[in-house]
């Protein structure tokens, strides 16, 4: 772990609003309404920090019994039936996401870890239409269909969180899942973007939204751990200020770290996490 950086509440008492970077107000954008759906999308999500990579979905409509997403070659990926109880109450919003194996060889991880590069990840989850199907209360047919991109926005850069606000700068690249230079083996961004399995290089992708995070970094199964901080701001946006309230509530020598996501105008995102941080400081938190 870094080394801690502190922050007391007190001391922040008299901050004042922070200047941030903003324009337009640009939105996320699933496929809304999705044809009988009230809305379904899939996407990808790197956390550029760990290196890893997952598949996400999420399908909305009214008074569900079951339903079921097709991937673009017309092959079943996920399906969902409510019995019981539940199909006496009825379905309505279903997400889920996949397992997220690292997408590069950690030194730090087990022997037996699962590894998934970028390229093999593409050869499983195929960019195209996927296909949404449910069964209404009534035993109708609801379909819909939203399209899986390759378009994956860069992961933020120096992220810091100092005087109450969480700042960063955009990047360039996907962190391990895929850099912008050589990094033990790891394909780069300028070999994907050759071969076809990036669309689009990671620095030119349109972000409509940051996701902030600030979470307390402690042990499972502490409560401290549920009390986080999360808002989404414009993609133009590059620093946050954290209420005062909510740092206030915050034991003393809290731990914590922070986790910013730049999500695509297809709903792609890329995370970057950093810890080392140390709120409403007394006697200092462990490292």
């Amino acid at each position: 772990m870094n080394e801690r950086r502190t922050l007391s509440a007190v001391a922040m008492s008299g901050l004042g609003g922070v200047l941030m970077l903003m324009g337009g107000l640009s939105a996320t954008q699933a496929t809304e309404p999705c044809d009988d759906f009230g809305e379904c999308k899939v996407l990808i999500e790197i956390n550029s920090s760990d290196g890893d990579i997952g598949f996400h979905w999420l399908g909305d409509a009214d008074d569900l019994r079951s339903m079921r997403i097709d991937d673009p070659d017309g092959a079943k990926v996920y399906t969902n039936k409510a019995s019981g109880p539940l199909r006496q109450q009825k379905l309505t919003e279903t997400f889920g996401e996949s397992a997220e194996p690292l997408c590069w060889p950690d030194p730090e991880a087990e022997e037996d870890e699962d590894i998934v590069t970028l390229r093999e990840f593409r050869d499983i989850w195929e960019p195209g239409t996927y296909t949404f199907s449910g069964k209404g209360d009534e035993g109708e047919m609801l379909s819909g269909e939203t399209t899986l991109s390759y378009d994956l926005p860069a992961a933020p850069q120096m992220l810091d969180f100092s005087g109450g606000v969480i700042s960063w700068v955009g990047g360039n690249d996907l962190g391990n899942c895929a850099p912008l230079g050589p990094n033990d083996g790891v394909e780069t961004v300028g070999e994907l973007l050759a071969d076809g399995v990036l669309t689009t290089d990671p620095a030119l992708v349109p972000v409509a939204a940051f996701e902030v995070v600030l979470e307390p970094d402690v042990e499972d199964g502490d409560p401290v751990g549920a009390l986080t901080y999360t808002v989404r701001v414009p993609g133009n946006t590059f620093a946050v200020e954290v209420p005062m309230l909510y740092l206030m509530s915050l034991p003393a020598d809290t731990p914590a770290k922070i986790e910013v996501g730049a999500i695509g105008v297809d709903d792609n995102a890329t995370f970057t996490e950093e810890d080392g941080f140390c709120i409403n400081e007394d006697e200092g938190c462990e490292d």
